[in-house]
């Protein structure tokens, strides 16, 4: 979430993963989970349903994929290509999943239809966490490449207390998103947050640039690191994390039987633009690089600029689409629905509480490595496999297919136990 993030880590108001279309609204579920409304089903053309859908499942996890090949090693790239496979079948027994019942619009809507009442619950719950938890690692992300920009910033807000560095740019971040989290309309942010697929393709220019011009290539590193495999998983699985938009995506298609096929080329174009980030960035900064690649350029630099300037325009313009469906779900417990004080309060009251522990985090890629390996790994593989299984085991399912599920299941579960273990270690060892 990508962003990733964000990539990537939303099933309610949050067009995060749906930037070209145009919202519509649907009142949500008193069981706590207001929904991604369904946009309006005017029939979406292939090519810009394939935007849309590279454009979900591109994020903020481009910048940690350096990282990521650092902590794993060079054949951790095999697993990569693994992730994305999985990620993509996965997407499309959710594909079969919504063609099950033409009254699915949302991923809440998918448990609903496996198991009730209490799988939308569930599905909800644990997309409502990962998107808060992106939330706050988006503004991570500001505070640390705002702080490579303007190293020693400060400023004094009571005698004895200077706000500073990182958590300085945290809490200006918060300031300036604030306004957009008030709106009910977020269309318009949903056209801007398009320019994350120019940012991944700038930051990606500015790898290439970096190691022509000034840093070389090196050809060391890490062949293996079995230690640091779970945290590369994590981070690979946040890579592929769009599967909560996919139901929102499938209803807007023209035609619908060739969800697959966008899948598939948003996969590979995605995959290529990660796997080329990884491997520049390794190349160039080898075990020095950093939870974030910008994190490493060398400061003063126009490319550098360009970079982190590019990164930041990603998570400012998708931080209220990620907060809406919370917002949404915390009005609806509360009854207070439709009142614009009501919204005003929530929604500033949550991103206050995001911009809190933001600034206790003190590690982008821990974060990241987390989420992938927990709350993602539940959204891209538990829920659609379980779901899958449950929907069509009346139909009769190929023992080759249920093969491959439980296989994925097994794998899902390793990156879950040992990627969230580690992961949690490593940010209670920066404290």
């Amino acid at each position: 979430m990508e962003d990733h993030t964000t990539s990537r880590l939303a099933a309610t108001a949050s067009p995060l993963g749906e930037p070209l279309l145009t919202a519509t609204g649907q009142r949500a579920d008193r069981d706590a989970e207001a929904q991604l409304p369904p946009y309006r089903s005017a029939g979406a053309s292939f090519s810009r349903t394939c935007l849309n859908l590279t454009n979900a499942v591109s994020g903020i996890g481009v910048l940690t994929m350096p990282y990521a090949v650092s902590r794993g090693g060079w054949l951790s790239l095999a697993l990569f290509a693994l992730v994305g496979a999985v990620c993509y079948y996965t997407g499309t027994l959710m594909a079969r999943c919504m063609r099950a019942d033409g009254s699915v619009a949302t991923y809440p809507d998918v448990g609903q239809l496996a198991f009730g009442a209490a799988g939308r619950r569930t599905v909800a719950v644990f997309m409502y966490v990962e998107l808060y938890l992106v939330a706050i690692s988006f503004l991570v992300l500001e505070g640390d490449n705002l702080d490579k920009l303007f190293p020693g910033a400060g400023v004094e807000l009571l005698p004895g207390y200077r706000l500073r560095g990182k958590q300085l740019f945290i809490v200006l971040a918060g300031a300036v998103v604030l306004p957009t989290t008030w709106l009910r309309n977020l269309g318009v942010l949903a056209y801007v947050s398009a320019l994350g697929l120019v940012a991944s393709a700038a930051l990606t220019a500015s790898l290439i640039w970096a190691g022509v011009s000034e840093s070389g290539f090196r050809t060391n590193g890490n062949v293996l690191n079995l230690a640091g495999l779970p945290a590369s998983l994590g981070l690979y699985f946040v890579c592929f994390t769009g599967h909560v938009v996919f139901p929102t995506i499938y209803s807007s298609m023209k035609n619908r039987e060739r969800f697959s096929q966008v899948l598939l080329i948003s996969s590979v174009l995605c995959s290529l633009n990660y796997g080329f980030t990884a491997v520049l960035g390794y190349l160039i900064y080898g075990e020095d690089v950093q939870s974030q690649v910008t994190l490493n350029l060398p400061s003063g630099r126009l490319y550098t600029k360009i970079a982190i300037v590019m990164t930041l325009i990603n998570p400012l313009t998708k931080y209220a689409l990620l907060v809406a469906p919370i917002t949404s779900a915390i009005e609806e417990r509360l009854s207070l629905a439709g009142s614009g004080s009501a919204r005003v309060a929530v929604s500033t009251t949550v991103l206050i509480s995001t911009v809190a522990v933001a600034s206790m985090v003190p590690f982008f890629g821990f974060l990241m490595s987390f989420i992938g390996s927990f709350l993602s790994v539940m959204g891209t593989v538990f829920f659609p496999c379980l779901c899958y299984l449950k929907i069509y085991k009346a139909k009769g399912l190929r023992r080759v297919e249920v093969a491959a599920i439980v296989g994925i299941l097994l794998l899902g579960a390793f990156v879950a136990i040992t990627g969230t273990y580690t992961s949690l270690l490593d940010i209670i060892g920066t404290f």
